[in-house]
């Protein structure tokens, strides 16, 4: 299988071996229980600037972006096998999994085996793109983008994708994220609201 070597050597950089702290850390940040009260500052927000309708149109636009996010990557993720058959297939290992690598500091093995696009940078630039042009105050865009990046760095500290495979799916949230601010607008302009 083709393998695309060009960012090895910065995702051997950035993959180190934080200690039993910073993997609880990381671990953490990939996952979703710590960022609820995160997710309800988002649903309030968008709430006080549009209203109960806007929140609906809302929480209907982002899981549509969400959800295109998630899917797009998956195809991917999830697709390994069509790179034996088809060599050009843009899909390759998991860090974790990748023969070659050395000395990569791995949190856990609990993982698929194959990566080339990131669900995680998919789903939250998806979510920081979105609530950002919804929301549209300074704060809240720095604050919401500095969270998309800690959780994108968080995968490549976990040995769980290379920057490509984040780059790739942050292009995913982003497509995904306009397509979701269209369908907020429209919405939003068929009901009268905004």
């Amino acid at each position: 299988m083709n393998t695309i070597r060009w960012d090895w050597g910065l995702f051997e950089t950035l993959n180190f071996d934080g200690g039993e702290l910073f993997d609880a850390l990381m671990s953490a940040v990939s996952g979703v229980a710590m960022w609820i009260p995160f997710y309800l500052l988002i649903l309030f927000l968008v709430w006080r600037r549009y209203s109960w309708r806007g929140l609906l149109i809302f929480l209907l636009s982002i899981g549509v972006a969400m959800g295109v996010s998630d899917l797009v990557a998956g195809i991917f993720k999830h697709s390994g096998p069509l790179a034996e058959l088809w060599p050009s297939f843009p899909v390759r290992p998991r860090p974790m999994f990748t023969e070659g690598l050395s000395d990569i500091h791995v949190v856990s093995f609990d993982h698929g085996r194959y990566g080339t696009v990131s669900a995680h940078a998919a789903t939250i630039v998806s979510l920081a793109l979105l609530s950002s042009l919804v929301v549209a105050r300074r704060w809240f865009t720095i604050l919401v983008w500095l969270v998309a990046v800690a959780v994108c760095y968080s995968r490549i500290y976990l040995a769980c994708h290379f920057p490509q495979d984040i780059l790739l799916g942050s292009l995913v949230g982003v497509l995904s994220a306009l397509l979701g601010y269209l369908i907020f607008r429209f919405l939003g302009k068929l009901w009268g609201r905004f």
